[in-house]
Formats: C-alpha cells, sequence, structure tokens
C-alpha cells in the first residue's frame, strides 16, 4: 500500500511530460520502439485519465488515440488498417463487426477473470463501460410542477404542459445518430408505452439532434428545458460543472449502454491492445475509469447499491442487435418515427466536438 502512495507523485510527472492532446487526439510517447493505436468515440479529455495511467504503467508504449466522432457511421469494411483497438457506443455496429469475422480473440488470460459474461461476446468483443441513458432538465421546470422521474411521469408531464413545453424538449435524432436509433429501437422493445410517449414528444415539437452534446449545449443555454435519452456520462460530467441542471435517471428503467471493444483482424500490435485491455479491466483500471471519469464500470461498485442503479438494464451482447442495422428493420422503425416527428435541424443541432454520441 505504501509504495503505492510513493508512486503516484513520480510516474504522474513523467506522463504529464510525454502526454499532449489536441482536439479529437492524444499522444502518449514512449521511451522504447513499441505502439499502441486506439480508435474510440468519446472525447480524448474523457478518458484521458485511464489512458496516462496505462502510459504511466507502460512508458515504453508510444499510445495514440484518436475520437473517431463522425466516423462512427463507418461499415464493416471501412476498419481502419492502423487501429490496434476499436472502442465505440455504436453496439450494433460493433458486434456487426465481429458477427462478421473482423475481430481477432482477445486472447486467453488478457480480461480480469472476474468481468461479467453479459460484457463479453465470443472472446472477440468487450464491454468496457455501463452507461445509463438518462433524462436532463433545468430546475425552472420544477415551477411547473413535480419534474418527471420515469417514463409515464414524463409523458403525463408532457401532456398536461404541452403548450409550455412546445419546442423545449430535445432528443436523438435516430436517423442521424446509431446510438440514437439503439436507444429508440430499445425503447420500444421494452416498453409497450413507447411509442405513446413518442406521440406526445412529437405534439410538443420535441427537436432532433444528432448527439448527447448537442442536447447539452441547448440546455445549457435555457433553450430547452428538458432532454430525453442522453448519454449519463456526459450529461454528469456536465450537471456537476451547471448546477442548473438536473439529471434524472428513471426510476423504472434505464437502459445501459456498454461501450464495446475489439481487436481488429488487420491491426498491427494486437499484442499491445491485449495489454491495455488487461489493464483497463484491472482492478486498478476499473478504479481509474469510475473515480477519474464519468464512465461506469460493468463491475459492481458502490454505486451499484443507490435506488437509482437497481433500473438500470443492460444492453445485452445478443444476436438481437443486428436487427437495429437490418436494412428493411431500420426502415419500418424510422418510417414510424417520422410520422410523428417533423424534422428539424435547429442551430446548435451539431456539437463543436462532432461528437455522435
Amino acid at each position: 500500500m505504501v509504495s503505492v502512495i510513493l508512486l503516484i507523485p513520480v510516474v504522474t510527472a513523467s506522463a504529464d511530460e510525454r502526454c499532449a492532446s489536441s482536439p479529437g487526439h492524444m499522444r502518449c510517447q514512449g521511451k522504447g520502439s513499441e505502439r499502441l493505436n486506439i480508435q474510440g468515440v468519446v472525447e480524448a479529455d474523457v478518458l484521458r485519465p485511464v489512458l496516462e495511467a496505462f502510459h504511466q504503467r507502460y512508458p515504453q508504449i508510444t499510445l495514440d488515440y484518436r475520437d473517431a466522432s463522425r466516423g462512427e457511421r463507418r461499415k464493416p469494411e471501412g476498419v481502419p488498417r492502423d487501429v490496434d483497438l476499436l472502442m465505440s457506443s455504436a453496439m450494433a455496429q460493433q458486434y456487426q463487426l465481429a458477427n462478421a469475422g473482423l475481430a481477432q480473440s482477445l486472447g486467453d488470460g488478457v480480461v480480469n477473470p472476474v468481468w461479467p459474461d453479459s460484457a463479453r461476446w465470443r472472446d472477440e468483443l468487450i464491454g468496457l463501460t455501463h452507461e445509463p441513458l438518462v433524462m436532463v432538465y433545468r430546475r425552472e421546470l420544477a415551477d411547473m410542477g413535480p419534474p418527471p422521474v420515469d417514463h409515464a411521469s414524463l409523458l403525463t408531464f408532457l401532456n398536461h404542459h404541452r403548450n409550455a413545453l412546445t419546442g423545449r424538449i430535445v432528443t436523438y435524432d435516430p436517423a442521424r445518430s446509431p446510438t440514437g436509433f439503439m436507444a429508440v429501437a430499445q425503447d420500444v422493445a421494452r416498453s409497450t408505452e413507447a411509442w405513446t410517449l413518442f406521440e406526445a414528444m412529437g405534439k410538443a415539437d420535441t427537436q432532433l439532434v444528432d448527439s448527447t452534446a448537442a442536447m447539452l449545449k441547448g440546455l445549457i443555454e435555457g433553450r430547452y428545458l428538458i432532454g430525453y435519452n442522453l448519454m449519463g456520462s456526459y450529461a454528469r460530467r456536465a450537471v456537476q460543472s451547471h448546477p442548473e441542471l438536473v439529471l434524472q435517471v428513471p426510476d423504472d428503467y434505464a437502459l445501459a449502454l456498454q461501450r464495446l471493444a475489439l481487436i481488429p483482424k488487420t491491426a498491427p500490435h494486437p499484442d499491445m491492445a491485449r495489454r491495455f485491455l488487461a489493464f483497463i479491466t484491472s482492478s486498478e483500471g476499473q478504479q481509474i475509469m469510475t473515480t477519474r471519469t464519468p464512465l461506469g464500470s460493468p463491475l459492481p461498485t458502490d454505486d451499484n447499491a443507490t435506488p437509482a442503479a437497481t433500473s438500470l438494464e443492460p444492453i445485452q451482447l445478443v444476436p438481437g442487435l443486428l436487427a437495429l442495422i437490418d436494412p428493411l428493420k431500420r426502415e419500418a422503425l424510422l418510417h414510424r418515427w417520422q410520422m410523428i416527428f417533423t424534422p428539424h435541424d435547429p442551430a446548435g443541432s451539431h456539437a463543436d466536438t462532432g461528437e455522435v454520441e
């Protein structure tokens, strides 16, 4: 225990000297010739504590992290050949890549042995995070009445205050965001009342955007009063710095995304990717993930005992995910959605970060 405490100030300084970041990119220069190239769909600053800690542990490895941002719509054949580890919250797309034979084995003994089976698939996919889809509202919403705490009370609130809320609600546009499409499809699969809720949102002229960042931007600026199905990891960080916002994990059920990682068949340094997975799934890596980033862990934590955590329902790694990218099923769902919602492209619908989550 004492040796760990003594080690921290020494290696932190080393990481600060060798790690540099710019929008969408972070690079930690190693002392040796080994390299690791990671592509993810999460801001580099969000993942920075984990990346720096890995570099502290393996200073000989040059680590390059790229935020793929709008590259989330890639097709299986479009996997970059220079990427060693591919990470994304677009679970259906990641599952499709692995199912198409474009991922290689994670390796025996690489992943923490206590890692839950619900966060692994065929030793080719692994869920590294546990992130609920949440509601966020501005505090002045309480002037109208008790703010919604679940899907049923959100529906009631929309019906009772439609005029005051018209144009002041925001959610994903499932036609532009894979994460948004998955959220809608999973809501429909989970609840028989989902379309009733969506119809109420449509009548209230709900604004449709392509990212959680765009929703949060509008909420912070006061253009929106309620945001629906935001990624909890980004929402939690925004709420901490903007006290006018409140994060609500739905009490009845909250879909929980997993950021899935795979090692492409074409990875030039697959052993370095396995070393990173061993680190990030270790007790040390997960402690950093849960205490120094807004990303949740698939492993049981003290947070799992909170009332909000009991409503979390992880989206499962099952073949049913492929239905989310089946052209006919996708077209049918989007057609019904578009019959309810008039397309919108309000100012600010595209976040400056380029995030599509």
